[in-house]
């Protein structure tokens, strides 16, 4: 019977072996009483520089019959020496109606991905549609035709290509939620390629430059268990009769269709659109817009890890942070700034989805090696429009986004500007240094967001200045606008079957459905459609 031994503390030198010694104080037994044991969480403590530290929950077995070990823990009588009871992710059990056509998922990021993971493993062979292309030609129209040449592929980018907007970003695995089926995902990856440190690490991230691989090595098990993955394939149009999809439009061509799992991302914005001309029902959601800032690596180190900053086993810092800034204005639109994407060790990216646009966002690759730290620091907005005009939203963020592509010559450089001088109102000078791929030009960001966004990010830096001191400085650069936090928009679906409001068969899913916000979010949103799909049809029926 395992037990979990919690808050099982080592100091930055001290090796993993450490461990046996420490559980077996806890469990007042003997070290050679422990059979085995595994480190199941990791995570580190810098809160006080004096003392920093790593935190290991560790689970150990000790051969005795499960009556006595019951016995032990309870005599023990401490919050971190319990007996593990293991949350299960629930099983769907696959329905009788007949399937018709093969399950179809409209897009390849962690959305559709997981939930082709899914369908494969209770025996579906779905198609996977993906606008984009698979990950090698991925990388040449992003890293050569648009970082060199200039030459934006709308099919092709850092949003739209096989996995997804994730492809490109840091690969983050932590998330808010509480599911157990987040850790089906985290083992799926493990599965697929990703270093074993993720099922422990409590902030797991993969890496911007393993994630490619993972993809690919996902698509080939997809179409080795009789899966299909259809690139260079945009969903176009789409027929509804009676409350039913009866075919879509893919390049031209029409195919008729069972259950759909939509799962297009939350940058399809003409998909979007199209949806909404056929009648899907969607909502105006809250949506986030703010801007990126990024600062020395060293600097981040230092606030985090004091004197300790540059050890050896010590990862790229970095940090999460909220100010309470209150109303900006007389409609009383909060303004409270947070920090979104935070990226130790990373580059800020273009996340653009049409010609004509700068959206920013942040990635790391897996070694977090760049000298630059960046987050987004942003506030929410309420829903934009009317019940009439439910896609105000993506207006409101376009309008900015090409803002900021006209203010830099329409070049795709990023507008920047020191932090120091956006709080003095003066324009920033010298040379710009930014990670940004396609580099930077100073500019003033304030006419560049909405005015609540200004106000807002000015007083959060200079409160976070008094709080980490170099926050708001010259080192500081702010580049503008972050507008892709979460999708403006939700596609209405029954909450029990998860199909979109009146249309039987068309299941939305992750974060273009407004139902998520990360990869393991959009993941496991992806999955639970996927078995919604499962408990209704039969496989191979």
């Amino acid at each position: 019977m395992p037990i979990l031994v919690r808050n099982i503390k080592l100091a930055l030198d001290e090796p993993e072996t450490g461990l046996i010694a420490a559980a077996a104080r806890q469990l007042k037994v003997p070290p050679s009483a422990i059979h085995q044991y595994a480190p199941v969480r990791r995570s580190l403590d810098a809160r006080d520089h004096a003392n920093v530290h790593f935190v290991y929950h560790v689970e150990v077995t000790l051969g005795e019959d499960e009556k006595s070990e019951r016995e032990r823990v309870r005599r023990i009588r401490s919050q971190n020496v319990i007996v593990i009871r293991r949350q299960q992710a629930e099983e769907p059990a696959p329905g009788d109606e007949r399937l018709g056509e093969r399950p179809l998922i409209v897009g390849f990021g962690p959305a559709g991905m997981f939930a082709a993971l899914r369908l494969i493993r209770f025996g579906f062979r779905p198609i996977i549609l993906e606008r984009g292309v698979e990950v090698r030609r991925r990388h040449v129209d992003v890293l050569k035709n648009f970082y060199r040449d200039r030459n934006f592929n709308r099919q092709s980018n850092l949003l739209f290509g096989e996995g997804g907007a994730g492809t490109y970003s840091d690969g983050k695995l932590y998330t808010r939620i509480s599911d157990p089926l987040a850790r089906t995902v985290l083992e799926w990856f493990y599965l697929h390629g990703a270093d074993p440190d993720i099922l422990v690490n409590a902030r797991p991230h993969i890496g911007s430059n393993r994630l490619p691989t993972i993809c690919r090595n996902v698509r080939e098990y997809i179409i080795q268990a009789g899966g299909e993955i259809r690139f260079d394939s945009q969903l176009e149009d789409l027929t509804i009769e009676d409350g039913v999809v009866k075919s879509v439009v893919v390049n031209g061509e029409r195919l008729a269709v069972g259950p759909v799992i939509l799962a297009i991302g939350h940058s399809a914005r003409d998909t979007i659109r199209m949806l909404y001309d056929r009648g899907i029902a969607v909502q105006a959601r809250p949506f986030q817009i703010g801007v990126r800032i990024e600062h020395p690596q060293s600097l981040v180190d230092h606030w985090q890890y004091g004197a300790w900053a540059g050890h050896g086993r010590l990862p790229a810092a970095e940090y999460r942070v909220v100010t309470k800034t209150g109303p900006v204005d007389t409609a009383g639109l909060c303004g409270d700034c947070y920090s979104f994407c935070m990226c130790p060790g990373g580059m800020i990216l273009p996340t653009n989805e049409d010609h004509g646009l700068i959206a920013t966002n942040g990635a790391s690759k897996a070694e977090r090696e760049s000298p630059f730290a960046n987050s987004g620091l942003v506030i929410t907005f309420p829903p934009q429009g009317s019940p009439d005009d439910p896609l105000a939203g993506i207006e409101f963020q376009r309008k900015w986004e090409r803002k900021a592509f006209l203010a830099t010559g329409e070049t795709y450089r990023v507008p920047a500007q020191r932090a120091s001088d956006f709080l003095a109102g003066r324009p920033s000078d010298g040379p710009c240094e930014t990670s940004y791929p396609l580099g930077g030009q100073w500019t003033d960001i304030r006419s560049l967001v909405p005015a609540e966004v200004g106000v807002s990010v000015e007083r959060a830096l200079r409160i976070l200045e008094l709080k980490m001191p170099g926050f708001a400085s010259a080192e500081a650069v702010i580049a503008a606008p972050e507008t892709r936090v979460s999708a403006p928009v939700r596609f209405l679906r029954d909450s029990v079957r998860r199909t979109a409001k009146g249309i039987d068969n068309l299941y939305p899913a992750g974060d273009g459905a407004g139902y998520a916000g990360g990869i393991i979010s959009a993941a496991v949103d992806g999955i639970k459609s996927a078995d919604a799909v499962i408990r209704r049809y039969a496989p191979g029926s």
